[in-house]
């Protein structure tokens, strides 16, 4: 089979701005999730998950990129797939997530020159504006979009998390390793 070029691309001051990032923090409701709440008859909160982002995380790990998870809230459907996925830095109910994240960055010996964040709305502010790299779902709060360095064409749970993964992976020179690596081991988001 012959190679081809990767179909994705990004604009070089936003690979430059990212290429050092080892650690990625993300929010879930509107980024990993679409940000609504469904409700069954019992009152069980059921979430909607994409497979890409799902994908896009297990391909950040294989970069040697850490994915944290810091969220408000704290629900079964959530814990059964960030477990699925084999998350082990996720980080539940957390109103204030700057204090999670720094203890996170200095556990893992990590500077925020070295961290990228991804939110939607103004509880994921801290963290975005100390993040070397940060990006925003198309459909986050104005004070968000305004604030980061990249706002997705996708919206959160339909693809925002695995096209922040995927700038990611390019800016560090693994998307393509991993690209062609996946022939040979496919994997499941």
């Amino acid at each position: 089979m012959t190679e081809s070029m990767p179909a994705l691309s990004f604009a070089p001051e936003l690979l430059l701005r990212a290429q050092d990032v080892r650690v990625a923090f993300f929010d879930v409701d509107g980024v990993l999730t679409d940000g609504g709440l469904y409700f069954t008859a019992e009152g069980e909160t059921i979430k909607r998950f994409s497979v890409l982002d799902g994908l896009g995380l297990k391909l950040l790990r294989e970069a040697g990129i850490t994915p944290v998870v810091i969220t408000g809230r704290d629900a079964a459907p959530l814990r059964l797939r960030l477990s699925a996925l084999g998350l082990t830095h996720v980080h539940f109910g957390t109103e204030r997530k700057l204090p999670v994240a720094e203890s996170v960055l200095a556990e893992l010996g990590l500077g925020w020159h070295q961290a990228a964040a991804i939110g939607d709305d103004w509880p994921d502010l801290p963290v975005l504006r100390q993040a070397a790299f940060s990006a925003a779902p198309a459909q986050a709060h104005a004070e968000v979009r305004a604030a980061v360095h990249h706002v997705t064409q996708a919206a959160g749970g339909h693809g925002a998390a695995r096209e922040f993964c995927d700038l990611l992976l390019v800016a560090g020179g693994h998307y393509r390793r991993l690209l062609d690596a996946l022939e040979a081991r496919p994997l499941h988001g």
